[in-house]
């Protein structure tokens, strides 16, 4: 993230998308500093700013250098989704990326996103799917929830689901 100073808030942001070359509405940022001077002389506005592109070019970047630190040649896809990013990966060995039961896919998406959400101190949804594994492991626990909803209707017996990711439960809320 790049850091810019000027006399006012505006003045930095018009330098950070001048930078950046976009609009100042496109870009997100924080205030680092703010110094106030004596009648209005010294003051200063440092910020840090970035745009959607910046998150997009680091995840291409980190996720190059994660796979190229391990020997392991990938396909990118970066997608836009709502207040995030879903990137498609694509291996020579997706089964090793995947895991038992997606435990590996899932670290590496905690790791990912802890990246992008500490470099740009703002909450990113990040999801990575490798070959449309979790889409297919969303149906998949989707239709087991209407299922077991069913049956606890019928039966008036409560039941229990084996414990799982924070994603695949929030599919299991919204199918019920």
């Amino acid at each position: 993230m790049n850091k810019y100073t000027a006399k006012n808030l505006n003045e930095a942001l018009e330098i950070a998308a001048k930078d950046k070359q976009v609009k100042i509405d496109e870009l997100t940022y924080n205030v680092v500093e703010e110094k106030k001077g004596i009648l209005g002389l010294g003051n200063s506005v440092s910020i840090e700013a970035y745009t959607i592109h910046d998150v997009k070019e680091f995840l291409f970047d980190y996720l190059g250098d994660f796979f190229t630190g391990i020997d392991n040649d990938i396909e990118v896809e970066i997608l836009p989704i709502e207040e995030g990013y879903k990137v498609m990966l694509n291996a020579e060995n997706n089964a090793s990326l995947i895991g038992h039961n997606g435990r590996t896919l899932q670290a590496i998406n905690t790791v990912v996103r802890g990246a992008v959400n500490g470099n740009f101190k703002k909450r990113f949804n990040i999801l990575i799917d490798i070959n449309n594994y979790k889409e297919e492991r969303y149906r998949k626990v989707k239709a087991m929830a209407i299922k077991i909803a069913k049956n606890v209707r019928r039966t008036k017996i409560d039941a229990v689901l084996d414990p799982m990711p924070n994603d695949e439960r929030k599919v299991v809320h919204q199918a019920l």
